[in-house]
C-alpha cells in the first residue's frame, strides 16, 4: 500500500511537470498570425522552426545563448575550483579556527541576493564594469563559490586523513596533495557542484537585468524578458520558442551527466 501511494505521488509529480512542457511545445508550434490568444491543447500547425528562427536571429537571442554558455561554463568551473581550494584549506591545512572560515564562506548562501544589488550596481558603475562580460563573470564566479564550497567540503571530510599523512611522509607538498590525490578522489563531487552552478548561472535573471543591458552582454534569461517585450505583438508562440531554446542546455547537461550528478550528490551527503 505504501509503495503504491509513493508511486502514485511520483507519477502525479511527473504529470504536473510534463503538462507545462507539453503546452510550451504545442503552442510554440503555432504560427504567430494564427494564435488566437487562448491556450492550444492540440497542435494547430508546424511552425516551430520558423518561430525558433525568429527568436534566434531576428530577436537576437542567439548572442545571449552564447554569452550565457560562457558565463555558466567559465564561472561555474572557476567557482568550483575556488571552492575546492577553500575546502582543502579548511579541512586539510593546519589553519587556525577552521569552523570560523567554514561559516564565513558558507554565509554567502544565507543572505538574499537582493540586498547586494544596490551596492553592487554603484560599485560596477564607478569601476566601469557595468554592462560588461567581465563584470558579470566576476559576480557569477563569486556567487558560485559558497554553495560549491559546502558540497565539496562535505565530501572532503569523508576522506581518511591517513591518505594526506602518507603523502606528506613521502615528501609531497600540499599543492601536489591537492591536485594529485584530492581532486581525482573528489571528481564526482566536483562534477555535481559544477552542474549545480552551471544551472544556477544559466537560470539567473536578477543579476542579468541589473548589471547589463546590451544584447551581446545580457545572459539569456534577461534576453528572454526583452523578447517578451519586443515581440509581444507577435503573440506567445515566438516567446515560447525562445523559452524552449533557453530550457534545452540545462536539460542536456543533466541528462548527459546524470550518473556523475547522482554519484556526486550521494558522496557529498555522507
Amino acid at each position: 500500500m505504501g509503495r503504491t501511494l509513493r508511486n502514485l505521488f511520483v507519477g502525479g509529480c511527473v504529470v504536473l511537470w510534463l503538462i507545462p512542457l507539453y503546452l510550451l511545445i504545442v503552442n510554440a508550434l503555432t504560427p504567430p498570425e494564427k494564435y488566437t490568444g487562448s491556450v492550444d491543447w492540440t497542435p494547430q500547425d508546424l511552425a516551430l522552426l520558423d518561430n525558433l528562427r525568429t527568436a534566434w536571429t531576428d530577436a537576437g537571442i542567439g548572442d545571449s545563448v552564447y554569452s550565457s554558455l560562457v558565463y555558466a561554463v567559465v564561472c561555474g568551473a572557476a567557482g568550483v575550483l575556488v571552492a575546492a581550494l577553500a575546502a582543502f584549506a579548511v579541512v586539510v591545512l593546519p589553519i587556525p579556527r577552521p569552523a570560523f572560515w567554514f561559516w564565513l564562506i558558507f554565509s554567502g548562501t544565507l543572505f538574499p541576493l537582493q540586498m547586494f544589488l544596490a551596492p553592487l550596481f554603484g560599485l560596477y558603475a564607478d569601476a566601469n564594469l557595468y554592462d560588461t562580460r567581465l563584470g558579470l563573470m566576476l559576480v557569477y564566479a563569486a556567487w558560485a563559490v559558497p554553495f560549491a564550497f559546502f558540497l565539496v567540503r562535505n565530501q572532503m571530510t569523508t576522506m581518511p586523513p591517513e591518505v594526506t599523512e602518507a603523502a606528506m611522509i613521502d615528501g609531497a607538498s600540499f599543492f601536489r596533495i591537492f591536485w594529485r590525490i584530492h581532486v581525482p578522489l573528489m571528481s564526482s563531487g566536483l562534477g555535481a557542484a559544477f552542474i549545480f552552478q552551471f544551472t544556477a548561472v544559466w537560470n539567473d535573471l536578477l543579476f542579468g537585468i541589473t548589471l547589463s543591458r546590451s544584447p551581446d552582454v545580457q545572459p539569456v534569461m534577461a534576453a528572454l524578458t526583452t523578447l517578451n517585450n519586443a515581440y509581444s505583438s507577435s503573440g506567445p508562440p515566438v516567446i515560447l520558442a525562445g523559452a524552449l531554446i533557453v530550457s534545452l542546455p540545462t536539460l542536456v547537461v543533466f541528462l548527459a551527466f546524470r550518473g556523475l550528478f547522482l554519484r556526486g550528490v550521494t558522496a557529498t551527503a555522507r
